[in-house]
């Protein structure tokens, strides 16, 4: 049977003003994305899931906290659903790593993938850890409806391998998933995969 993952990015988070890179940094959420995450929580009482499943970073366990409230659950951790680690770029803008060294950004503007950041980790093994996260989460709700609550950059790298599309125009195809909002994407038992909905916001009025 097909299961259905409810993939949502955190909410925003302190560094978002600034659009800093956050990565692997355990970075708080701010009012607003607090805001963001109790509207999850009631968009799951609407819609209800079988299960909650977050990346182990703390933005990402508190955007999932009022949806497990408002539905008696307890969320499961995934440690390969954590964000990329971005390197020298953690807590930088691309625009401070821009004035630094114009022809390395320029190259990652160009291929993010085959010219990642300095000391970064590697796109692909990003992506195949993801993937390996989502469809071991999918084999163990065969039929469910799952909420999957993780990251801007790791879930664009997972969504264009699972769909076929070359990882390195993530940014272009996927220029960024919303803070809280939902994308639904069908599982299927062999592996495959299909993006059912992207960027469903939870409530109009929220950025």
């Amino acid at each position: 049977m097909s299961t259905t993952l409810l993939l949502v990015r955190h909410g925003q988070t302190v560094w978002h003003a600034e659009n800093r890179y956050a990565g692997i940094s355990d970075i708080d959420l701010t009012d607003t994305g607090r805001a963001q995450a109790e509207a999850l929580g009631r968009w799951a009482a609407a819609h209800p899931v079988d299960a909650i499943w977050t990346s182990p970073l703390s933005r990402a366990v508190a955007t999932a906290e009022p949806a497990c409230r408002a539905l008696g659950l307890t969320s499961q951790s995934e440690p390969h659903l954590r964000e990329c680690d971005f390197g020298v770029l953690e807590g930088r803008t691309l625009a401070e790593f821009e004035a630094e060294d114009p022809e390395w950004a320029a190259a990652y503007r160009a291929d993010p993938v085959e010219h990642s950041f300095p000391g970064a980790e590697d796109p692909l093994a990003a992506a195949a850890r993801g993937v390996r996260a989502l469809r071991g989460i999918a084999a163990a709700h065969p039929g469910e409806r799952v909420l999957v609550v993780a990251h801007n950059t790791l879930l664009r790298l997972v969504l264009c391998t699972l769909l076929s599309i070359p990882v390195g125009e993530y940014r272009r195809v996927l220029p960024r998933l919303r803070n809280a909002a939902v994308s639904e994407l069908r599982v299927n038992p062999d592996g495959s995969a299909a993006l059912l909905s992207l960027n469903v916001p939870c409530e109009a009025d929220l950025p």
